[in-house]
């Protein structure tokens, strides 16, 4: 059944993408109330997905590199929907959208055989660990995209051609002003996510692990140093406007490139499946 879902998912995802493209070319906002119908309908699809595969598996299916990618995939959806009504600026799902569509296709493409859970993951700490991590990385992600999104709106402004998406983009103090709370917000749970990851490494795991552990934890910190030195530029050198966008979105290709490599090298999410 979850695989049933997943498709359905991926189909509404890529036309919520085609009616959200249409909306930056025709500017008609129709398009955009029904890319949201759209990208909703996908989200409820995603969450049967996951929580099919939850019952499958008997365990959060976050273990494998198929599942944290669709996990990630609806965390992000879900908070990009949330700022979306919150803030009436349905147009942020033009960008968020392929990329979500993009993970989904990635995770397509991987093993998804249903592997046991090691005993050392079996544990509350792996809900509440993973929901938190990935909560974290959505609103980094989001933050990028709002980054890109000024860029683009600030290129227009100073070339004194106001034409094409000029007039669908938020303005340049909204999208620093999202930026910078998306930045907080993921900025909190990221350092969340270390401590309550270091907590269960240091009691739960084997010693057999410990260096796949590491790798994570260094790489988590390095990330937790980058967007750290981003909020204290913004705070007390006035990072703002297009170096926080083009720096957020810098750290957020680092954060993205490292989670994808960790888990293609080490394998699954935390490499302790099986």
């Amino acid at each position: 059944m979850s695989e049933i879902f997943f498709y359905i998912t991926a189909a509404l995802y890529f036309a919520a993408t085609a009616v959200f493209f249409a909306y930056l070319f025709t500017h008609k906002e129709k398009f955009t109330l029904l890319g949201q119908y759209i990208l909703i309908g996908g989200s409820v699809f995603h969450a049967a997905t996951i929580l099919s595969r939850w019952v499958a598996t008997g365990h959060t299916p976050v273990t494998t590199t198929h599942g944290s990618l669709i996990f990630f995939s609806w965390i992000l959806v879900v908070i990009c929907l949330v700022v979306m009504f919150r803030y009436r600026q349905r147009v942020i799902g033009a960008f968020v959208t392929p990329f979500a569509l993009v993970l989904l296709l990635m995770a397509s493409f991987l093993p998804r055989d249903i592997i046991p859970l090691s005993p050392v993951l079996e544990s509350y700490w792996l809900p509440v660990h993973v929901s938190i991590a990935f909560l974290g990385n959505a609103f980094f992600a989001l933050a990028f995209f709002l980054g890109v999104m000024y860029v683009i709106q600030q290129r227009y402004l100073k070339s004194r051609k106001l034409s094409g998406m000029f007039y669908v983009l938020p303005s340049l103090d909204l999208l620093d002003e999202l930026n910078y709370r998306c930045l907080q917000l993921g900025f909190t749970l990221l350092t969340l996510a270390i401590i309550t990851g270091s907590i269960w490494s240091e009691y739960a795991l084997a010693d057999w692990m410990s260096d796949k552990v590491r790798v994570r934890q260094i790489w988590s910190f390095i990330t937790w140093i980058l967007y750290a030195a981003l909020l204290h530029g913004r705070l007390t050198a006035g990072w703002r406007g297009k170096k926080a966008a083009l720096l957020s979105g810098a750290a957020f290709l680092i954060l993205i490139g490292s989670f994808l490599i960790i888990n293609f090298v080490l394998g699954g999410a935390h490499g302790l499946t099986g």
